[in-house]
């Protein structure tokens, strides 16, 4: 049985600083690729930022390149995303997605088979 726990969330000011983290079960953790996507309000869900977990390649969008830090714990089977300089448009529920194939395009939601229950995340 596959989990993705999401933590972290919150409320900010623009400029702050947020450090999600996304603790897995029941996955091969370092052996796929692992995501965060976010969906704000009467939007479509985005990627955000990815990592194959195997080489530790990351992957990020060009509205959080910069500001947002995508990393990973094997040994803890964790997932990161610290995110810095906030910005009001951040403002989303942030998902953590694992897919167990290896070598998908991280920033396509399909090809992802696990999902989080999502955190909140509000920069004013």
């Amino acid at each position: 049985h596959v989990q993705l726990v999401e933590s972290g969330g919150g409320s900010v000011e623009a400029g702050g600083s947020l450090r999600l983290s996304c603790a897995a079960s029941g996955i091969t953790f370092s052996k796929n690729c692992m995501a965060w996507f976010r969906q704000a309000p009467g939007k479509e869900r985005e990627a955000v930022a990815g990592i194959y977990t195997a080489g530790g390649s990351t992957f990020y969008a060009n509205s959080v390149k910069g500001r947002f830090t995508i990393s990973q714990d094997s040994d803890k089977k964790t997932l990161f995303l610290q995110m810095d300089d906030l910005k009001p448009e951040d403002t989303a529920i942030y998902y953590c997605a694992a897919a167990t194939s290896i070598g998908v395009r991280w920033y396509i939601e399909g090809n992802f088979d696990y999902w989080g229950q999502g955190t909140q995340v509000t920069v004013s």
